[in-house]
């Protein structure tokens, strides 16, 4: 039996119909923006990141992205807002791009990264808060700096270098690299590629550090002998205790470079040796987080490895005792960030619970969990003040706001102005979550989004959306690539069902899917389909979905099987299990084996053995840059469409990778993807 969860009370929640400003793009489609909220609106909006706050409480700064759609590009300024929501003011200056702000442990002093003038990689700069001055260049350091922190009387920073050279000789092998005339690459071992970039393996990512007044750089753990791990690392790879002895860093923790092993390693700044604190686990631990009084790190772990999406669970590890202990290993949630309470007995953290990322505090003494928002995502937290966290909040009907939440009730109070003028010219629709029975009898839930407008009394075409992951729920945020209210305003209701699989429904639910990625997500996929058929609202016969990567895969799955889709789109999905192995990483192989070792399971569930079964019109897309899904797997899907005789059409992005970022790439593929939905189900009551 179908059951209604608690509406969303959005329906009221409309802007005035005036005409919003177009933007000017050469976009082929020749689209423009009206009242809605088209793609147009989209690269208007300023885009806040994640905020940092002065260990006083008297500043907290944010970046803000802002989008100019001719130039196609964007440019990111760090802004100071008050702590009391009564303004805001830019600390940089426009054009220039920033990131990485960090404050100084007395709050006088922020420092970020930036590349300007004669920079040729980011460099740290060093702001004055307390007093006038301009920003002042900190490094020179040929490779870049990067994943900033503050400790002491140090910067701390990541670079990726040549081990073996000095900083003259990594200066000069970088011009020779930018005029060398062999465009070649090789490789003796894995990693080669990240997302979508090529791995030097003749490089090295290391932290160093380099005193807040200038002076030598010193590396830390490349005197270890440890580097961390060169396909993905950032500023939570490792951090530094509040009295810069100890540094807590993630490294490999075995030989094998084909199924790394991510473990913590613990050594004293300075000295030549590290000890691996996770040896005897097989999975994940990452994270490392050092208490305020710096005698326990906190980290998060999984427990099987080759599933990213495990349940991650706080470890606290005793320095002094060299004992690890479980926080909450009950919880049937899955931590991504934690920040240590200031008096050290907790953690706040955003959590992935049930289709909305809520804040969370969890006591580190008993594990005991509650959590302090409800509706609504929330960023990772930043500590404000004792009764008060700083975080982003966003909804489906507001880009990320910056916000102040009292921590006793959840209460929010915003502290930006952003968009707002932009937003009240647009008029939104409304959203919803459902619940309805899937794959076992499982309770699905989904989103399901309302055109501005929506008159229950008439029919509208669907256009169901799948997501991507596949371990990856859709929460209740804002989402600028597959915007449902986006897709909605051209006169669709548009859903997001959380299939098994999804993340944030406990460990069972996430793992309900392996390995076989096909059975009950696509029960789950047919079962929202027969949930909307039932509705009088929807016309049965203008019915359209689509889906990226995972959601790519299951959308190949559907066009292998009975639906009622009229059309179908297709963008950077794992058609071919087999040729996914050219990836930068291999789906099942860590866990289940390679294809040669249990090709069943590969020929039960790659979307290519169904091909004789594709009838229905698919509009393929796909990324040259992509190298976690291969540009290969699109024309493969696109080359056996179009033998089939199939009505089929391939766009190709030379300069895009798994994801569409380029304003003017995005507003052509949002309009193309109108077009083609357009084209067999038309939009609009009825």
């Amino acid at each position: 039996m179908n059951k209604l969860l608690t509406f969303i009370g959005l329906m009221m929640f409309s802007f005035a119909s005036v005409s919003a400003t177009s933007v000017d793009t050469q976009s082929e489609a020749g689209k423009q923006s009206d009242n809605t909220l088209s793609v147009e609106t989209l690269w208007q909006l300023s885009r806040i990141g994640q905020p940092v706050v002065s260990p006083d409480g008297n500043f907290i700064v944010a970046p803000v992205t802002h989008y100019d759609v001719p130039e196609d590009k964007g440019a990111t300024q760090l802004f100071l807002f008050d702590v009391d929501g009564k303004g805001a003011r830019a600390l940089t200056a426009k054009g220039l791009s920033v990131s990485q702000a960090v404050f100084s442990p007395n709050s006088e002093y922020l420092a970020f990264v930036s590349k300007r003038n004669d920079d040729d990689a980011g460099q740290i700069y060093i702001l004055p808060m307390t007093k006038a001055g301009e920003a002042t260049r900190l490094t020179e350091v040929p490779t870049g700096a990067s994943s900033l922190k503050w400790v002491g009387q140090h910067l701390y920073f990541t670079s990726s270098v040549w081990p073996d050279k000095s900083w003259e000789e990594m200066t000069d092998a970088l011009k020779h690299l930018k005029d060398k005339k062999v465009s070649a690459w090789q490789w003796n071992a894995l990693p080669y590629s990240s997302f979508d970039r090529w791995i030097d393996e003749e490089r090295q990512a290391h932290v160093f550090r380099v005193p807040s007044t200038g002076g030598d750089i010193q590396g830390i753990t490349q005197a270890m002998g440890i580097e961390l791990p060169r396909s993905s690392h950032s500023a939570s790879s490792y951090d530094i205790d509040p009295t810069e002895t100890y540094i807590a860093f993630n490294a490999n923790g075995w030989e094998n470079q084909v199924d790394p092993k991510t473990d913590l390693f613990i050594g004293k700044i300075g000295e030549s040796e590290a000890t691996n604190i996770t040896s005897d686990n097989v999975a994940p631990d990452f994270s490392p987080t050092f208490s305020p009084d710096g005698k326990t790190l906190a980290y998060l772990s999984r427990q099987i490895a080759g599933f990213y999406a495990d349940t991650a669970r706080i470890k606290l590890y005793d320095i002094a005792k060299s004992t690890t202990t479980v926080v909450n290993d009950t919880w049937d949630r899955s931590m991504s960030n934690i920040v240590w309470a200031a008096n050290g007995r907790g953690f706040y953290s955003s959590v992935d619970d049930a289709g909305t990322r809520r804040l969370y505090y969890i006591n580190a003494r008993n594990g005991k969990f509650e959590a302090i928002t409800k509706a609504t995502n929330f960023s990772t937290p930043q500590i404000l003040s004792s009764n008060y966290l700083v975080a982003t909040n966003e909804s489906f009907l507001h880009p990320a706001q910056l916000v102040k939440v009292a921590i006793s009730d959840g209460d929010v109070m915003r502290l930006d102005s952003f968009n707002d003028d932009i937003l009240s010219n647009v008029e939104l629709g409304s959203y919803e979550s459902v619940t309805y029975q899937g794959a076992d009898g499982k309770d699905i839930q989904m989103w399901v989004h309302y055109p501005p407008g929506f008159d229950k009394n008439k029919k509208y075409p669907l256009f169901l959306l799948i997501h991507g992951g596949p371990h990856n729920a859709i929460t209740d945020g804002f989402h600028y690539r597959w915007n449902a209210q986006t897709f909605a305003s051209w006169g669709y209701v548009t859903a997001w069902p959380n299939f098994h699989g999804s993340s944030g429904y406990g460990q069972a639910f996430a793992d309900a899917i392996n390995p076989d990625w096909k059975t009950k997500p696509l029960e789950d996929v047919r079962a929202a389909t027969d949930w909307f058929m039932q509705q009088e609202w929807i016309d049965t016969d203008r019915m359209v979905a689509g889906g990226a990567s995972y959601g790519g895969y299951l959308s190949s799955i559907l066009l292998g099987t009975e639906h009622p889709f009229k059309a179908l789109l297709i963008h950077a999905a794992v058609y071919n299990m087999y040729s996914q192995m050219a990836a930068d990483f291999s789906v099942h192989s860590t866990r289940f084996g390679s294809y040669w070792e249990n090709p069943d399971i590969y020929k039960s569930i790659s979307p290519h053995y169904f091909a004789d079964k594709f009838a229905t019109p698919t509009l393929v897309t796909h990324g040259q840059l992509d190298y976690r899904v291969p540009v290969g797997q699109g024309f493969e899907l696109f080359r056996t469409l179009q033998t089939k005789g199939i009505e089929s059409r391939m766009i190709y992005f030379p300069d895009e990778n798994h994801w569409i970022l380029k304003p003017n790439n995005s507003i052509y593929w949002y309009n193309e993807v109108k077009d083609w939905m357009t084209h067999f189900a038309e939009p609009g009551a009825k």
